[in-house]
């Protein structure tokens, strides 16, 4: 058995996105991105949740995301999770998890 990590989102990015190009030629894009999920609370009352993910891509995807995406811009993803940690001004270990977008589709919306 092959196990492999892999997420798959459909959702809204909740801001524009971020770009940095380096010097070698590559560049690197940067978004949060916001899923809803529903379920019934004990009560009968229909509740939304909404989640957000750190959404980083490199090469192509990063050149999609900056050319077609804006903030509320529905689209579906999938790449990996990926963990990381540094330290911050203060010494404090800061831990980011995020999404290591390997592909993009575009959706409706804006």
């Amino acid at each position: 058995m092959s196990l492999r990590n892999k997420v798959t989102l459909i959702g809204h990015t909740g801001k524009e996105v971020e770009m940095v190009n380096f010097e070698n030629g590559n560049a690197k894009a940067t978004v949060s991105l916001a899923t809803k999920d529903y379920y019934t609370n004990a009560k009968g009352e229909k509740v939304e949740e909404t989640q957000w993910h750190n959404l980083i891509a490199f090469g192509k995807a990063a050149e999609i995301f900056q050319k077609y995406v804006t903030k509320g811009k529905e689209i579906a993803i999938e790449g990996k999770l990926t963990y990381r940690s540094y330290d911050d001004k203060d010494g404090v270990k800061r831990y980011i998890t995020e999404i290591r977008v390997d592909e993009i589709l575009l959706l409706g919306g804006k």
